[in-house]
């Protein structure tokens, strides 16, 4: 009844015409992000001034530099965290493959431990 039509895919969210908000990592965080400093930095020039206008000129503006700022401040951290995974699952295959050869750099270091005993 109701949960029978969940199974349909749900259809995405494109901003722009080309910004697809759903497959994008970090563009709903920066749509949000640079919508709430649009609002602050708008208010907050019109509370400073009463200039409509130019508040609404300064919210655009704000949203502009929120969204780019946090646009780039995620991708960067998801491209560290991408490298951080890729090393990490070369370290795992490189110590599936070489446990207990003659390449085992841990084989090499218990071998000499245990003949100066």
């Amino acid at each position: 009844m109701a949960g029978e039509g969940d199974s349909e895919p749900s259809k995405s969210f494109k901003l722009l015409g080309f910004l697809d908000v759903k497959s994008v990592p970090c563009s709903r965080e920066s749509v949000l992000y640079g919508s709430v400093g649009s609002l602050v930095v708008g208010l907050g020039h019109f509370l400073a001034t009463s200039r409509v206008r130019r508040s609404c000129d300064f919210a655009v503006g704000g949203f502009i530099c929120t969204m780019l700022g946090y646009w780039f401040y995620c991708r960067y951290n998801l491209a560290q965290h991408r490298i951080r995974q890729r090393m990490l699952k070369e370290g795992m295959r490189n110590k599936i493959l070489f446990e207990g050869s003659s390449l085992d750099p841990e084989r090499k270091q218990t071998g000499n431990e245990g003949s100066n005993s």
